[in-house]
């Protein structure tokens, strides 16, 4: 049997400790239980990313001591952690011949009144560092400092530092409804519901009415839709909702300009104008065939100027300067981003464009901002009408009824040359991307083209970046869904110019970031779900359930070692579980081997199509069987298909209502009966991602103010609500 260990004697190299040291992992265990361990060149170029040098066997040992050094001589992290409502410690280090004071801030920006005590350490001996002895201490945190991120000070002698305390509830307490039940809630890609007054791809206004009828035409509690991040500022505008170029700001293009309150004080010929622009793209509402972002932003966008341009209430215009102050510099970064890709046109990944020869300090940057602030103002200014626009569809949403409301997607990072990265490329790792490694899907690995958070930047600015992040997300939102929430955990890096496989994992301390979801969930009285499929160290679900954070299910990957679909009574109590994902087909184009026609046609298969038939009409049966035997299924539907598509389908959703899984997700292209994916794995422009419109099993379109009065939707609303 091979050995899943690394040897002492690799763990002896100076290479492998530096790795350790700096949480980078030397080795791994793949899908199938393989044993990997990490190339020496690969470790090499992940230290050079979080600024660690290993180019040399002189460099490694004097990074060793560096690294030690940093570890057992700063006087504090950048980042402390306490649990709200116990007493906790945060370590420090000082010289053994000096006596540390310490202080505190709150939040709020009073001084901490309490007695704040320094104990032992954690143990660890004397470190001698420059004819010094260094020792470890603790600052006794009381359980009364009250939730939220305060600023903890620690003296010694002439030195002082700070650290960001961040006090966090043990756990996301659960909602009333859901201590002991279940809510359920609607899916869907928001851009693909058009209503008859969308501008061609499904909005904000589109989306306070889906939220509106789903609760009062279904009961549903939520609805969660697809990343809402910003992207490009002009048209060629990207598909895929999970490559933003911010995760901070909101996509703009998803404003109904007729619901921006200065469109009633437009002029006659300037009103005349938005009407004929919005005329110029209706006909889009009825293509069922492609989403058209491009045709919408082009016509959508000079509207919107016109509206900017219309006078202010000065009430209107007293909000818009408290959003400005609000957003402070992080929107300033964004809209100077937004100026410079409007003006010198797309960033790319070449020497000679603007994103790698200036920086947002850079003269020539704050020239073109000086030349231009009508336009840098236009952008500020979008965000402020998207906030506000996407705040109004979730106080519409609990209106209605709904107990949670909108639930937002986070992707998993952003694109190398957005906002986010060129306007603090410090918060980033460099020369390196997110992946993930070889599984029996993708045995190359994947390389995702998004650089990750750079750990040590978070640890030491207090993970202020990640904070504000789901601050934000949390203003329009009653639940937030985290993509991949692996990533919180380790994120597989892959060096510049190495293949995915090529990669290795690096360790984030989850429990800070755990700790931060938990604070503005409990601020918001809201949920977190982490999507936490494929191959996840059991752990990952264990530390989500301990801090009140719900993980993921899907009943299509819901089986045992031999392909048979499991009981649902089994199933996780803390998760959302969902019949499918947006990366399969949905459950009736599935049902009818769509997931075979389309990898045949794009040339995708690995193995002769028959195989992979056979697979799937394996996987099929053995559905309705379990179906059958569970009695959530009649065996006379069962044997006729063609005639019970929707009983089937029906079917899948009683399984997870048996489930003990807090939350249940109904996908409203389930309901229609659509059979075109939404979303193809391995492919870009050979399938229309991102870009299918919502229609029903005959290709009809369907529109937002029917959805939820169709019969069909109907029916699956009365199976959610049994």
């Amino acid at each position: 049997m091979a050995e899943m260990t690394e040897s002492q004697e690799r763990l002896a190299r100076p290479l492998i400790k530096l790795a350790r040291l700096n949480n980078v992992a030397t080795s791994y265990i793949g899908q199938l239980g393989e044993f990997h361990e990490i190339d020496d060149d690969v470790l090499v170029r992940v230290l050079e990313a979080l600024g660690v040098d290993a180019s040399s066997p002189e460099a490694i040992s004097e990074s060793l001591k560096q690294t030690s050094a940093k570890k057992r001589i700063r006087l504090v992290s950048g980042t402390s952690l306490a649990t709200f409502g116990k007493e906790s410690r945060v370590y420090i280090n000082h010289d053994a011949n000096e006596i540390p004071s310490v202080s505190l801030t709150l939040e709020d920006g009073n001084t901490y009144e309490g007695k704040l005590a320094v104990s032992d350490g954690d143990g660890s001996a004397a470190y001698p560092y420059n004819d010094a002895f260094y020792v470890s201490s603790s600052v006794i945190i009381p359980a009364d400092v009250p939730l939220g991120y305060h600023t903890l000070k620690v003296t010694c002698g002439e030195q002082s530092a700070t650290s960001r305390l961040i006090v966090a509830p043990e756990r996301v307490p659960l909602l009333p409804g859901l201590v002991n039940g279940q809510m359920w809630g609607w899916m869907a890609q928001l851009y693909s519901v058009r209503s008859h007054t969308s501008w061609g791809v499904g909005d904000f206004a589109d989306l306070a009415l889906l939220l509106r009828d789903a609760a009062q035409k279904t009961h549903a509690d939520y609805m969660l839709v697809n990343p809402l991040h910003a992207g490009e500022p002009v048209a060629p505008l990207t598909p895929s909702p999970y490559l933003p170029d911010s995760r901070r700001f909101i996509n703009v293009t998803y404003i109904r300009p007729e619901d921006v309150p200065e469109y009633e004080s437009l002029s006659a010929a300037d009103r005349a104008e938005v009407e004929k622009l919005h005329a110029s793209v209706s006909a889009l509402n009825d293509d069922v065939t492609k989403i058209d972002r491009d045709a919408m932003w082009t016509a959508k966008m000079p509207a919107l100027w016109r509206i900017y341009r219309a006078p202010r209430s000065e009430a209107r215009q007293a909000q818009y300067e408290k959003f400005l102050a609000a957003q402070g510099s992080e929107l300033d970064a964004y809209a100077t981003w937004c100026v410079c890709f409007d003006m010198w046109g797309e960033p790319q990944d070449t020497p000679d464009s603007w994103i790698h020869k200036y920086s947002i300090t850079s003269p020539e940057v704050k020239e073109l901002i000086a030349s231009h602030q009508e336009t840098f103002d236009f952008y500020r200014w979008l965000q402020w009408v998207a906030t506000d626009q996407l705040a109004a569809a979730q106080h519409a949403s609990q209106a209605a009824g709904m107990r949670i409301g909108l639930m937002m997607d986070m992707a998993v990072g952003v694109h190398p040359l957005g906002a986010d990265v060129w306007g603090h490329p410090e918060r980033f790792a460099k020369n390196v991307s997110v992946g993930a490694p070889p599984d029996f899907y993708n045995q190359q690995g994947q390389d995702w083209s998004q650089p990750p958070f750079n750990p040590n930047y978070l640890e030491d600015s207090g993970y202020k970046a990640y904070s504000d992040l789901i601050h934000q997300m949390f203003q329009g939102a009653g639940a937030l869904r985290i993509d991949h929430i692996l990533g919180l955990f380790r994120l597989w890096w892959v060096p510049a110019g190495r293949t995915a496989k090529h990669g290795t994992y690096v360790h984030y301390d989850y429990n800070v970031m755990l700790g931060i979801l938990a604070i503005e969930a409990t601020r918001a009285h809201g949920v977190i779900v982490g999507e936490d499929l494929g191959v996840v160290p059991d752990y990952v679900a264990t530390e989500l359930k301990k801090h009140g954070l719900l993980g993921s299910v899907i009943e299509w990957f819901s089986k045992d070692g031999n392909g048979n679909f499991v009981d649902p009574k089994t199933y996780r109590e803390m998760a959302i579980t969902s019949v499918t994902t947006h990366d399969l087909p949905p459950t009736a184009g599935y049902l009818n081997y769509e997931q075979v026609k389309i990898r045949e046609e794009l040339g995708l298969l690995t193995e002769p199509v028959e195989s992979f038939k056979a697979e799937m009409v394996k996987e099929h049966n053995a559905l309705l069987n379990f179906l059958v035997s569970g009695g959530f299924l009649d065996q006379s539907a069962a044997d006729d298909e063609a005639h019970h598509e929707q009983d089937i389908i029906e079917a899948m959703h009683k399984v997870i209502k048996a489930s003990p899984s807090k939350l249940l997700n109904a996908a409203i292209v389930d309901a229609v009966g659509e059979r075109r994916t939404q979303n193809q794995p391995g492919t870009n422009n050979e399938y229309p991602n991102w870009r299918v419109p919502l229609a029903d099993g005959e290709l009809n379109p369907v529109y937002a103010e029917d959805l939820f009065s169709l019969p069909r939707v109907q029916s699956l609303a009365r199976v959610m609500n049994q």
